[in-house]
């Protein structure tokens, strides 16, 4: 049959609202679909590391809610009642914000689901009942750049207390110097570190490589970091603890808890290490413009009409390091102008 009949075919039976499996006899719903069960460990298995964590936590939600349900079997409203319970379930803090935050995830760790099985053909587009479940709308970002007192505070609290200054040390001034997400720090290794150039290799969420400037300074407590804990024969990972095993996310909990209770402010505004994200690209922004900011953090070129444009203003290397040395005020071997600040 041609291509040219298919395409055809396929619209009348659109436009008579029938599907392949009407003309056979077929019912979609007498397939064998796999349950939540199964096709949570086939995606968990499948998909990027850094995927399946984000939408862990949710997930386990269905896997004990729904474990022995076929993905298709669910209604839309019966998805809408578990996206309502897991909102009413989220902790109350400061930042809380009525389980927005909650309900928005679940929906999407249940569109994820989903549309893989559209692309394993498991279920038809029309019958995916996450695509019509209400996501809350996403409410303007709390977080905002913190001062530069503030961000000494934090840099003096994480080097003057708790059981590992220098590691801890080394995590924020990271985090300040190259504004990158905390995935970042978690998976550098040795092999990331280009020490002559004094680059970092940031590898972050959806699976985004970049080369980053860091201060002389800073490359060289990296590889004294590394030296001091064993070297490469105990682990590739640059961030290790006193035991030379790689740090984890646990780490990030200490230090952020740490933080809070030494400083009062940051506990009312709940800080984490993504407010020095925000901190240090709403100063590049601000010295360097939009282009220089949006290389620095490491983001896409923007997917819509006037994207083209940002194709031409694409910051180079040399420029996000010259906003490096505006934040330390280090010299830089790729900056073309040092400038302190």
């Amino acid at each position: 049959m041609k291509s040219d009949d298919v395409r055809a075919a396929i619209d009348l039976l659109t436009r008579l609202g029938l599907t392949v499996d009407d003309i056979t006899g077929i019912d979609p719903r007498d397939r064998c679909a796999p349950t939540f069960s199964e096709y949570i460990t086939h995606l968990s298995a499948a998909l990027p590391e850094t995927t399946v964590r984000t939408y862990r936590t949710y997930w386990n939600v269905l896997e004990r809610k729904w474990p022995d349900r076929p993905i298709d079997s669910p209604t839309v409203t019966e998805i809408d009642q578990l996206v309502r319970e897991q909102r009413e379930r989220a902790v109350v803090r400061s930042n809380y914000r009525g389980g927005r935050g909650a309900a928005s995830n679940m929906i999407s760790a249940i569109r994820c689901i989903y549309r893989h099985a559209e692309a394993d053909r498991l279920i038809h587009p029309p019958d995916n009942p996450a695509t019509k479940a209400a996501k809350p709308r996403r409410l303007p970002s709390t977080r905002h750049a913190l001062t530069f007192e503030q961000i000494r505070e934090i840099g003096r609290v994480a080097a003057s207390t708790g059981n590992d200054r220098e590691l801890d040390s080394l995590i924020v001034r990271l985090h300040i110097e190259t504004a990158c997400r905390k995935g970042g720090v978690l998976a550098l290794t040795i092999a990331d570190l280009n020490i002559q150039d004094c680059l970092v290799k940031l590898c972050e969420k959806g699976e985004t490589e970049r080369w980053q400037p860091v201060s002389p300074l800073l490359m060289r407590r990296l590889v004294e970091h590394v030296q001091m804990r064993g070297g490469p024969e105990a682990t590739d990972h640059v961030l290790r603890y006193r035991t030379r095993t790689p740090v984890g996310r646990r780490r990030y909990d200490y230090l952020t808890k740490r933080i809070r209770e030494h400083l009062p402010w940051a506990q009312a505004l709940q800080v984490s290490a993504h407010w020095l994200r925000y901190t240090t690209l709403t100063f590049v922004e601000r010295e360097f413009g939009y282009a220089v900011a949006r290389a620095y953090a490491g983001h896409s070129e923007p997917a819509r009409p006037d994207g083209a444009t940002y194709t031409y203003v694409r910051a180079s290397l040399p420029e996000v390091a010259e906003a490096l040395v505006a934040i330390t005020g280090q010299p830089h071997p790729l900056a073309r102008v040092d400038r302190a600040v």
